[in-house]
């Protein structure tokens, strides 16, 4: 595979992303008052990431500035990660393709850092305007959108059950979007085809 058609899989992700974010963030409430229950395992909820995946965040003042700076410096090193696998290496497609998900993935959730602290105001308790004129937040201090969730099924631990025995549990409870599964299948076709992905062509 070609620079060319990894950067095309990097632009359709990306494009679908974002709509994806502000459709949701100008056409949802924060929260539970804006959730819509797709099916009983799938359901629709803004929400927004402050941190990192499953909401750490990095304490201090510029902790989310440190953070959107890492990521930047991240996307930059899997760019040309694609560009060397592509253009010098003759990695397998297995490999580029996994990239080019990684990046799009990375890319799509710096968007969100970077400018939607400027170009968003906030959802609580009313739906986002795009473009406002009263943004919540600064350049690199914007929150990463969120929105698909998978509450497959829940229940109680067991009373035996060492520490969480007696408490309620739901499976699966994180919330994601398109930039986040982006990343997860490009890291699991490494992971699954581990071999395939990092055979050389001669």
């Amino acid at each position: 595979m070609n620079l060319r058609k990894a950067y095309l899989i990097v632009f359709i992700i990306l494009v679908v992303d974002q709509l994806s974010k502000i459709y949701i963030k100008t056409n949802f409430v924060y929260g539970e008052s804006g959730q819509i229950d797709v099916t009983s395992w799938f359901k629709i909820l803004l929400i927004e990431n402050e941190g990192m995946a499953w909401g750490t965040v990095i304490p201090g003042l510029y902790g989310k500035l440190f953070l959107t700076v890492f990521r930047l410096v991240a996307v930059t090193g899997i760019g040309y990660w694609l560009w060397d696998s592509t253009e010098r290496r003759r990695s397998s497609n297995y490999l580029i393709v996994a990239i080019s998900l990684i990046l799009a993935g990375a890319f799509g959730n710096i968007i969100d850092s970077v400018f939607y602290g400027v170009i968003f105001d906030d959802s609580y308790g009313h739906l986002a305007t795009l473009f406002t004129n009263k943004p919540y937040g600064t350049w690199f201090y914007g929150k990463v959108v969120d929105m698909l969730y998978f509450p497959l099924f829940e229940g109680n631990w067991p009373e035996w059950f060492p520490i969480w025995g007696g408490h309620h549990f739901k499976f699966f409870n994180a919330i994601f979007n398109i930039a986040d599964m982006s990343i997860s299948t490009g890291v699991g076709i490494l992971l699954v085809f581990n071999k395939k992905a990092f055979h050389h062509h001669n």
